[in-house]
């Protein structure tokens, strides 16, 4: 046989055995109070059965290609055949696609990378993929990052077809004959799970296949445990958790939303930890991994509102143990969630938080914290990854905004420039009637326009509970007098320059 490992029973089944019994919310406050306990004895028999197949392509077998049930990882044999002992409460098995082959994607344009299993009365079961080489190879790629499409009806629906399928389309034409796929990093629905259809008609349009993320709006939330809440979401788009390989990066999709007692937490489970760690011995240590999950592992919202600790739902509570499977690679962590752009690194891990496709729930331009709705572009030139936020509707070099003096009511001499995809390795100077000036102070508030749009009880009149949020990417400079021009210049950190006027 292969290589493979089986994990055992993780904390999150236990979790729903107890929840069944009346006390998961008790055992959430224990877990959530010490995430690295050890397991309490498992009382559920377990059992397997047997699964055979082969991966191939024009004909022959494809050798040391990683397939799993999300509990044993094994890898084809030469002639690219497999076998493992399947977990009795397994629903599928997956490929982990090599890299240099196409996504095969479903009727309505989704990745399809995975096989249903059939009921447990069967005792061995078959499963085959034939794959195609990619036409050009992929080691230099690229990725669409939709994160927080939030439909929650008709209209909204109406709208993603509307504005950002088109501008996906055209950045697809633009970026020319780079391979691309697509991700909907999660909250693809608002709770109204019956929109998926038309979630599926819309990005078949681009052409790409695309990877879908759970979120914590895709759920049924009538469900009474975190594994049915899921049903509808895996039915249509397979497992929560998940590999697959282009070029040199190693990606993976995570399901990191808890659901419990009609809430949710960003939780791993230990079952899914095992996973990973199964799933990564078959990459090589300081290759570059890019996960994608919903919720980030870390966020510094509670900074900037003074609390003293992050919301449990906001970030991954157990995130130490990721970040200690992750620890040997390059790694990259993709979410949204939080309709506001964030770039930090924590535990080694650089963590994307993305700008949301539907900005404020599709009831103005831009999120709270001012970056405009919208999506990620990420190119891959081998192990090499580089990004920029692409703003629906705006020219790829629209990176930041820029608001005249008078616009801060607590500095009101001050220019104030929002450059939303900012991290530390930026450069924000500003000019003044042609003459450089230096440097802007950073500075942490609130976008003047996401404020204008936003605030107030009645306000945004679709949705008045969406709220600006205070956020660290604003900066702010002194002009030496009123009705100079203003000039703000923004380079990131592969020297890409973006500029805003003022005046």
């Amino acid at each position: 046989m292969s290589k493979h490992q089986v994990a055992v029973v993780s904390r999150r089944q236990f979790l729903r055995t107890t929840a069944g019994a009346g006390l998961g919310l008790a055992f959430a406050e224990q877990v959530l109070a010490d995430p690295f306990r050890p397991l309490l004895a498992a009382t559920e028999k377990r059992s397997f059965f047997t699964v055979r197949g082969a991966v191939t392509a024009n004909g022959r077998g494809l050798g040391n290609v990683v397939v799993s049930d999300g509990v044993s990882v094994v890898a084809t044999d030469r002639d690219g055949t497999f076998t493992f002992p399947a977990d009795s409460s397994s629903k599928f098995v997956f490929l982990s696609l090599p890299s240099g082959y196409d996504v095969p994607v479903s009727q309505s344009g989704t990745a399809a990378l995975f096989r249903a299993l059939p009921p447990r009365s069967t005792r061995e079961v078959t499963v085959e993929w034939d794959l195609t080489p990619a036409a050009s190879g992929d080691d230099h790629h690229g990725f669409l990052l939709l994160a927080d499409p939030q439909l929650l009806d008709a209209a909204d629906v109406a709208s993603f077809n509307a504005e950002t399928i088109p501008d996906v389309i055209e950045t697809r034409r633009r970026l020319g004959s780079l391979p691309l796929f697509g991700v909907s990093c999660g909250d693809i629905m608002f709770e109204h799970l019956e929109f998926y259809a038309g979630y599926e008609e819309a990005v078949q349009r681009t052409g790409m296949p695309f990877f879908q993320v759970p979120g914590n709006h895709d759920v049924d939330n009538t469900a009474l445990t975190d594994e049915t809440s899921v049903e509808t979401f895996t039915r249509l788009f397979g497992p929560g958790n998940y590999s697959f390989n282009k070029g040199e990066v190693h990606y993976v999709v995570l399901d990191d939303v808890l659901w419990i007692d009609n809430g949710y937490i960003g939780y791993l489970s230990q079952a899914q930890l095992d996973w990973l760690t199964a799933d990564l011995s078959f990459v090589e240590k300081g290759k570059t991994v890019i996960l994608f999950m919903h919720i980030p592992p870390y966020c510094t919202q509670h900074v900037r509102e003074g609390k003293p600790r992050p919301d449990r739902g906001l970030v991954i509570v157990n995130r130490e143990a990721l970040y200690r499977v992750l620890e040997p690679y390059r790694a990259h962590v993709v979410v949204g969630h939080m309709h506001e752009s964030e770039h930090l690194t924590d535990g080694g891990a650089h963590i994307h938080v993305c700008g949301a496709v539907c900005g404020a729930w599709w009831s103005g331009p831009m999120c709270g914290d001012g970056t405009p709705k919208g999506y990620g572009i990420y190119e891959i030139r081998g192990s090499d990854v580089r990004w920029r936020y692409k703003s629906t509707g705006l020219p790829p070099d629209h990176q930041l905004a820029v608001y005249p003096a008078g616009s801060e009511p607590q500095i009101p001499e001050s220019v104030i420039a929002n450059v939303w995809d900012y991290d530390p390795s930026w450069t924000v100077v500003w000019y003044e009637d042609g003459e450089r000036k230096g440097r802007m102070e950073m500075r942490r508030g609130l976008d003047p326009m996401a404020v204008k749009l936003y605030a107030g009880p009645d306000l945004p009149a679709r949705h008045s509970w969406a709220d600006p949020y205070i956020t660290d990417h604003l900066f702010h400079a002194r002009p030496s007098a009123p009705g100079k021009k203003i000039v703000v210049e923004a380079t990131d950190r592969w020297g890409r320059v973006a500029t805003g006027t003022s005046g």
